[in-house]
């Protein structure tokens, strides 16, 4: 509500346009009637409704009205009475609606920022603030969402210890907006209970696909298009024995040893919902980290990301010059790099996953 904003919310806009009021009012004062430069004021309190609080436009209204009749009543002697009428009668009418946009400006803040709230629970429930920790390993990075305004999209990941070990996953769904959100959910949801009780990701695929094939059925039914997802999905199990899976998802980045290495460990695989179409079966694929390995999970909306000039973002490029950075560090760069890079013009959502094992815990899942 209007009410509920601090009282001093937007003080010095008014103060300013109250001296500003006041200067033209005196100015008025003191010259003929032919130059009645007090009936551009008006301005002064539609102002105020826009950058103020409510009490803070009533205060700025009131003085705006109380200045115009007094130039109306007492400083223009050969206008006529209806004519002081009218001006003053007019001042309260500007007066009124500012008091009523201002009111309405507010009240729109306040659904926007309720309706922000909700989205950042929901975003909370989608996907686990950055960054992700997970027994021996955390994540840093960054979601970016292609649409203005938009808080969660169809980018999904998350990173959990389970008893067969530390398993990852990053996943894309095709398309935006609701249907999108809804069938990332699904997937998401499948991975984090599918991780926690099946021996293998061949498995975990298998449920999460599972989960995504219900989830067309159902948007078969009610008319709207089904979709599909991309996902990588990795683990870990002790100290350098580890697994990757690929669901028709783009490669993975590997530093070893100040070295950027892209892998498609894992390639081969359609990406979730499309399963049935393939004749084989997905299969993981063995690799060996090594103690000092870190890995870059991204989504193609960082590879895919375009400048001015219409080139790809050059992730690999941009990780080996970066790979002294500390993960935190190279998230907040890396992102601030590619929005510069496409003018904060993206076309899809875009997802990049530093992950690093914490202290001296193990290290997390790349290659051998």
């Amino acid at each position: 509500m209007p009410h509920s904003r601090p009282p001093e919310s937007g003080r010095g806009a008014a103060l300013l346009l109250i001296l500003a009021i006041g200067i033209v009012v005196a100015v008025d004062a003191t010259t003929g009637p032919e130059l009645h430069i007090s009936a551009f004021l008006g301005v002064a309190p539609l102002v105020a409704a826009l950058r103020c609080s409510y009490r803070w436009t009533v205060v700025v209204a009131a003085v705006y009205v109380g200045c115009l009749t007094y130039i109306d009543l007492l400083t223009v002697p050969d206008w006529a009475a209806a004519s002081r009428v009218v001006g003053v009668f007019g001042a309260f009418l500007v007066a009124v609606f500012a008091l009523v946009l201002c009111r309405t400006r507010l009240e729109r803040e306040a659904l926007h920022a309720r309706t922000s709230l909700v989205a950042d629970t929901v975003q909370r429930a989608v996907l686990r603030e950055l960054p992700l920790r997970a027994g021996p390993v955390e994540a840093y990075g960054f979601y970016v969402s292609s649409q203005e305004g938009a808080r969660v999209g169809g980018d999904i990941f998350e990173a959990v210890e389970t008893p067969h070990g530390l398993r990852l996953m990053i996943g894309d769904v095709q398309g935006k907006g609701m249907p999108a959100i809804g069938a990332g959910l699904e997937v998401l949801a499948s991975f984090r209970e599918a991780a926690h009780y099946q021996d293998s990701l061949e498995s975990i695929a298998d449920r999460m696909e599972q989960a995504l094939t219900r989830y067309n059925t159902r948007s078969a039914e009610q008319g709207t298009d089904e979709r599909f997802v991309t996902a990588l999905l990795m683990e870990v199990r002790g100290t350098d024995e580890g697994r990757v899976l690929s669901c028709g998802h783009i490669p993975y980045y590997v530093v070893r040893d100040g070295v950027v290495h892209e892998r498609s460990d894992g390639q081969g695989g359609l990406p979730l919902g499309l399963g049935a179409l393939g004749g084989e079966p997905r299969r993981s694929v063995r690799v060996r980290p090594r103690p000092d390995d870190w890995v870059v999970l991204c989504t193609d909306g960082v590879t895919e990301a375009r400048g001015a000039d219409g080139s790809f973002y050059p992730l690999c490029e941009r990780l080996a010059a970066w790979t002294c950075l500390p993960p935190a560090e190279l998230a907040r760069t890396l992102r601030a790099d590619l929005e510069d890079f496409t003018g904060g013009d993206l076309k899809d959502d875009a997802t990049a996953l530093i992950v690093r094992r914490t202290g001296d815990a193990p290290r997390p899942p790349p290659v051998s």
